[in-house]
C-alpha cells in the first residue's frame, strides 16, 4: 500500500481533523501549522498573526481507496471559501482558506478544482494554493482534540450527502 498526504487550511484545525477522520480512504491525520516563515512555531505565536502560518490538517490516505480531487471536493465542502482569514467565528490569517499542494499533480488538480467550483458562489473564492513548504506539528493537546476532549465540532461538519456523491459509502437506500 501507498499512501499520499494532502495538506489543507480551512479554519480551526480541530474541526478539518474532525472531519477528514470520518472520510473513507483517510488513515491519519495531523493538524499542525504551515505555509509561514517561523521555524518550529508554538500556537500562541501563530495566534499573533505573526509568523505566516496557517491551522492546517495534514491528511495521510490511500489513493487506491480515495482520489486527491475527492478530497479536494471534500474541502470545498466543509467551510466558506470566499472568506478572506476567517471562518465562522475564527479571524485572522491564520485561519485562511489554503491547499498547500505536495506535488505538480496536485497543484493541478487544486488549482483546477479552485476554478470548477467558483461558479457555486456569487463572490471570488479567497482559497491560496502554495507549495507545502515546512510543516510543524501542532502540540499534543490539539491532536484529536475533539475525540480527546468530548466537545462537539462547532464549526465543521461534512454536508450531508457527499460521500455518498463522491461514491466513497454506499447510498442510503
Amino acid at each position: 500500500m501507498s499512501f499520499e498526504q494532502a495538506t489543507f487550511g480551512a479554519g480551526c484545525f480541530w474541526g478539518v481533523e474532525h472531519v477528514f477522520r470520518k472520510v473513507p480512504g483517510v488513515s491519519d491525520v495531523v493538524v499542525g501549522y504551515a505555509g509561514g516563515s517561523t521555524p518550529d512555531p508554538d500556537y500562541r505565536q501563530v495566534c499573533t498573526g505573526m509568523t505566516g502560518h496557517a491551522e492546517v490538517a495534514q491528511v495521510t490516505f490511500d489513493p487506491a481507496v480515495l482520489s486527491y480531487e475527492q478530497l479536494l471536493e471534500v474541502f470545498w465542502g466543509i467551510h466558506d471559501p470566499t472568506q478572506v482569514d476567517r471562518q465562522g467565528p475564527d479571524h485572522g490569517s491564520q485561519y485562511r482558506s489554503v491547499v498547500l499542494v505536495h506535488s505538480p499533480e496536485q497543484r493541478a488538480a487544486a488549482e483546477a478544482s479552485k476554478t470548477q467550483i467558483a461558479g457555486r458562489y456569487d463572490r471570488p473564492v479567497a482559497t491560496q494554493i502554495a507549495e507545502i513548504g515546512a510543516f510543524f506539528p501542532a502540540e499534543e493537546y490539539h491532536q484529536e482534540y475533539y475525540a480527546k476532549t468530548g466537545h462537539a465540532p462547532y464549526c465543521h461538519a461534512i454536508p450531508p450527502g457527499l460521500l455518498q456523491e463522491l461514491g466513497l459509502v454506499p447510498a442510503e437506500a
